[in-house]
């Protein structure tokens, strides 16, 4: 069984409500269709009657909760909620009732704040910022965490490193600037996303050009300060560092650069010294390997909200709410 059925297993046996801002494209239209037949997860699609016959038509989700945001009976508790979250900024309910029409996003977080949904996913017509802005405003982060970061759950064929060709490589789509104290935090919080969604332990590789002080340069310094902040913030992670990705990886190069390592040669969850790293060595991963990139899933907010590529095809959509379902499960617990 591939990693994605899995997935949809774990969704399918404890339903969640996962909502679908929008209904203006009609990639959501063909993936709501899916989950439904698969039974994967419960779904809110909110639009206006016109996006709805406009964007739907031809496909059947019949078994779909629709939302008109302009004529629905809980619009003022959803207004109420806007403003009281928003209270320290003013927002008037005038203020938020213009926010939650004009952007979607707004209204399906507020569901997901007043307990009418377990979770979000959108971001095939909107940036990654037009995702994460509403959600940190209403949502926030979890209690701890100062910032939110997006991983890669990536599955390589005929793979013998990792779980099985299974790894989780972070930060790929969030943060452009990272210091000691936001990898530190980005290998905790991936460390825990493997183990949610692999049910194996995580073993946390901090990549960087340098294994184990054989390079010198503040590059190096952050990843190497990173480490010891993660060592004490999460005690109980196997984690290790500065390590280049051949000796995070293979176990003959990582008993050859760093032979004391407990991760070295056997990592399977990757934190990218940069962005810049992530967002590359995921692409060359997907597309020379020929690798399925489930993501970008988000990380660090108090409900699962997850984004997507604009590039995205509705199977990708379907794949991402089942991912959403199954942090939805584990917020729950």
């Amino acid at each position: 069984m591939s990693f994605l059925d899995t997935i949809k297993a774990r969704a399918k046996a404890d339903k969640k409500t996962i909502v679908l801002p929008e209904s203006m494209d009609k990639r959501t239209f063909a993936a709501a269709e899916q989950i439904l037949k698969e039974g994967i997860a419960n779904i809110i699609i909110i639009g206006t009657p016109e996006e709805i016959e406009k964007n739907g038509a031809g496909y059947d989700i019949s078994g779909a909760t629709v939302i008109d945001p302009f004529n629905d009976p809980n619009k003022q508790k959803y207004i109420d909620k806007f403003v009281e979250l928003r209270a320290k900024k003013g927002v008037t309910p005038e203020q938020a009732k213009e926010q939650m029409e004009k952007d979607y996003m707004y209204y399906a977080c507020l569901m997901c704040k007043c307990g009418d949904a377990d979770g979000a996913v959108s971001g095939a017509c909107h940036s990654t910022g037009n995702t994460i802005r509403p959600a940190l405003q209403l949502l926030k982060t979890k209690k701890g965490v100062s910032s939110v970061s997006g991983f890669f759950v990536m599955e390589v064929p005929d793979c013998e490193f990792g779980d099985n060709g299974v790894f989780v490589f972070a930060d790929c789509a969030v943060n452009p600037d990272l210091d000691s104290e936001k990898l530190a935090e980005i290998a905790g919080l991936s460390a825990e996303s493997f183990e949610t969604f692999t049910g194996g332990k995580a073993k946390v590789a901090m990549l960087s050009y340098s294994s184990k002080g054989s390079a010198k340069h503040d590059d190096v310094t952050k990843v190497a300060d990173a480490v010891k902040i993660a060592h004490e913030r999460f005690p109980d992670v196997e984690l290790d560092s500065e390590l280049q990705l051949d000796a995070a990886l293979v176990p003959e190069v990582g008993e050859l650069k760093a032979p004391d390592s407990k991760v070295a040669g056997h990592a399977n969850t990757l934190v990218f010294p940069s962005l810049e790293a992530g967002n590359i060595g995921y692409k060359l991963v997907q597309r020379l390997a020929k690798a399925e990139a489930y993501g970008p899933v988000l990380q660090g907010l108090s409900m699962p909200v997850n984004d997507l590529s604009r590039g995205c095809f509705a199977e990708d959509i379907v794949g991402v709410v089942a991912l959403t379902a199954v942090q939805a499960q584990i917020a729950t617990k």
